[in-house]
């Protein structure tokens, strides 16, 4: 039998983990600017990844070396097949999602990607056992019931968007693949490693699919470049990167419904910024997915013993 961990030790992980689900819920803040971001950008769906991806790049790169420099030799052994596959899983997130946003409406899509917390859930106890608790459970169906009446309200069905309401299914399978490839690589990884590798391949998988499109690559005028520069500096290195950082700290399933705070900033900057009204029932769709997700982080569930990799980065 193993022996119990001492008393600093478990108030260290309860410390790294309140780190991760703050930085978890601040990083789906900045993500929330995506589909705005998105829909301001005057290039192609699949054009619009390959900048967000690539002008990402130099801020993760320095993020690397200033990662690196601290650690000195206490930096892990990263699993390289983690690392790939999360980088091949998120350039198919990318392009399902634009490409299924192009066909359906943005609420269509919206909902049918939030499917991502249940195989998360399921596919984090499968593979990392990771126990899913009454409480947790309970949690997690309030805060998919808000993001269901988030988007709700503006659903469409029509034969027509069938195809692009299949491509926002299938986004969610990519994206709980990408945070599950993310949350293993972690445990060898530093953050920034693991946003520099998956970045770089899925900028080239992109890439190879915006030319085979026959998307235009760069922007009519000097302030095409705004949105790229935000989608790449603050919503992928910070927003993405802060995502992979809470990853190495959290449990997969907790940081994929942390991440549903994502919609409710989408919604609230649509309102702002193009004034898209909110119904009342995407209001209360907004507090529950707030309410779950607060109930869903105070169950404690620890991480087992993290690498220094891990504590550093």
């Amino acid at each position: 039998m193993a022996e119990p961990l001492p008393a600093h030790s478990e108030r260290d992980r309860d410390r790294g983990m309140a780190l991760g689900v703050v930085v978890l819920a601040g990083s789906a803040v900045l993500i929330g600017f995506a589909p705005i971001m998105v829909k301001l950008s005057d290039l192609g769906p699949q054009a619009i990844a390959f900048w967000r991806l690539t002008l990402a790049l130099p801020a993760l790169a320095l993020w690397l070396a200033m990662s690196r420099r601290q650690q000195g030799a206490s930096a892990g052994r990263p699993d390289r097949r983690a690392l790939v596959l999360a980088g091949v899983f998120f350039a198919g997130d990318l392009a399902f999602w634009h490409a299924g946003i192009k066909i359906t409406t943005a609420a269509n899509a919206t909902l049918l990607a939030n499917l991502t917390p249940i195989i998360v859930a399921i596919a984090g106890w499968v593979l990392f056992k990771e126990r899913i608790t009454l409480r947790f459970a309970l949690a997690a169906g309030v805060a998919l019931l808000g993001a269901v009446l988030l988007s709700a309200a503006n659903v469409r069905l029509a034969p027509e968007r069938l195809a692009g309401d299949l491509l926002s299914a299938l986004t969610a399978f990519w994206y709980a693949s990408y945070i599950l490839s993310v949350h293993w690589a972690r445990r060898g990884a530093s953050a920034p490693l693991v946003m520099v590798w998956s970045s770089a391949i899925a900028a080239v998988i992109t890439l190879v699919v915006a030319l085979a499109f026959g998307e235009r690559l760069l922007p009519d005028t000097l302030a095409g470049w705004l949105p790229l520069l935000v989608l790449g500096i603050v919503v992928h290195a910070g927003g993405q990167g802060g995502i992979a950082f809470g990853l190495g700290r959290v449990p997969a399933a907790l940081a994929s419904l942390i991440i549903l705070v994502q919609p409710v900033v989408a919604a609230a900057a649509g309102w702002v910024i193009f004034g898209e009204a909110l119904v009342a029932s995407q209001i209360l769709g907004a507090g529950l997915v707030l309410a779950g997700v607060y109930i869903a982080q105070r169950v404690r569930r620890p991480l087992p013993p993290v690498t220094p990799t891990e504590r550093t980065g």
